[in-house]
């Protein structure tokens, strides 16, 4: 019997695996999408806060993360947290996000950005994205805020709800840098405090400027799965030394120094980052310059490899940026073609998954306020990851 020829998909499905073997070569079982990678001194760092005892939130590996990370984002300081999450939630607070505020956020993120917004009482207001970076698109923004908002005694004010709208929230999606330049001018002329929700972004620059430090205050997460994690943790970025003592303060429960007394002067958080994680995440970033060479290395060879491939496109780095490409990503022509491909893939022990479901789908944000989506929706509809951890550019 003579078997089916094959469909349209399933070749489009087959080549994309084939180019995907000769980029990672033989695969010795299941290829992650993104895996964490300790080859330096994490285990001795660890064993170090075992042995003296100083495993939980104090201890001189939090006070040198925090150095390390100002160091090497260009940024005034920085706070220690216990997730990306929690560092997002300190800095929506400290931008002046209150019970009842609006903050426009990127209907094409994921979930935890949107959450930080609720857990301040406000409500998050979804924008759309352009293509170049999937982050948030300055000029349809600027065509939306004319219609749906004005100015009054200087304070952006939503026409249809009557909310003040407090801030902006900008996602550098996958590590590729938005266009802060144009974001940071809008910000500016509808007097919006913009907040960089840089997760995904440690090591990615802007014009030669890392993120994190063009907004009033940002976001770093060091989860598993980040191009460097601490297991679980996060920070707090700002250039402003009151806000980043204000930012430990309430991090630390709020807890005015004393030698002894338990004295607090406002409703804190436990969200500081124990000791034990940061001296891994210490080790992690002694190797970040080697992580970050070795993942742009292996987005180069998928961009080569994907170069002219009919029916889809390789994200590339945003001009004048440079990516830590913590995530890859292709972007298909068709959307009936995606959920095929990410089927095929994951069949065939390549771990493939889709953008984030856009957070006005998800139901505790369907009737949060949101323009036209159109850029956002598409980019839902054809996008998948693929493939991403350093060590792949070893093979």
């Amino acid at each position: 019997m003579t078997a089916a020829p094959a469909t349209r998909a399933e070749d489009l499905n087959g080549a994309v695996i084939e180019v995907l073997r000769g980029v990672l070569g033989p695969a010795d079982g299941f290829v992650p999408l993104h895996e964490p990678e300790f080859r330096g001194r994490e285990a001795a760092y660890v064993t170090d806060c075992i042995e003296t005892g100083w495993v939980s939130s104090v201890g001189g590996y939090v006070d040198r993360i925090e150095r390390d990370l100002a160091t090497i984002t260009g940024v005034g300081h920085a706070v220690a947290t216990a997730n990306g999450t929690s560092a997002l939630h300190i800095a929506l607070m400290l931008a002046g996000v209150t019970a009842g505020d609006e903050v426009l956020v990127p209907a094409l993120t994921f979930v935890a950005t949107a959450n930080a917004v609720a857990y301040l009482g406000a409500r998050p207001h979804f924008v759309d994205s352009e293509d170049r970076s999937l982050g948030i698109d300055a000029d349809a923004l600027e065509t939306y805020l004319q219609g749906a908002a004005r100015l009054e005694g200087g304070i952006c004010i939503n026409r249809q709800t009557g909310a003040p709208i407090r801030a902006l929230v900008v996602l550098h999606v996958f590590g590729h840098p938005c266009d802060l330049g144009a974001l940071s001018a809008l910000a500016a002329r509808w007097n919006l405090v913009l907040v960089e929700d840089a997760a995904e972004a440690l090591g990615s620059q802007y014009r030669g400027r890392h993120v994190g430090g063009h907004g009033r205050l940002s976001a770093l997460s060091f989860n598993g799965n980040k191009i460097v994690t601490t297991g679980g943790g996060g920070a707090v970025l700002t250039d402003d030394p009151d806000l980043a003592r204000r930012a430990k303060h309430l991090t630390t429960q709020a807890k005015v120094p004393h030698p002894w007394a338990f004295s607090h002067d406002a409703v804190g958080y436990n969200y500081r980052m124990p000791n034990l994680n940061a001296a891994l995440g210490c080790a992690q970033l002694e190797r970040l310059d080697d992580m970050l060479e070795r993942k742009r290395a292996l987005a180069a060879r998928y961009q080569a490899a994907f170069t002219g491939f009919p029916g889809l496109r390789f994200l590339a780095e945003p001009d004048g940026t440079r990516s830590n490409y913590w995530l890859n990503a292709l972007i298909l022509e068709d959307p009936q073609a995606r959920d095929g491909l990410l089927t095929a893939l994951n069949a065939a022990g390549l771990m493939a998954r889709p953008v984030w479901t856009l957070m006005h789908r998800l139901p505790m944000f369907a009737d949060s306020p949101r323009a036209p989506l159109p850029v956002a929706e598409r980019l839902e509809a054809t996008l998948v990851n693929i493939p991403s951890s350093a060590r792949l550019a070893d093979q």
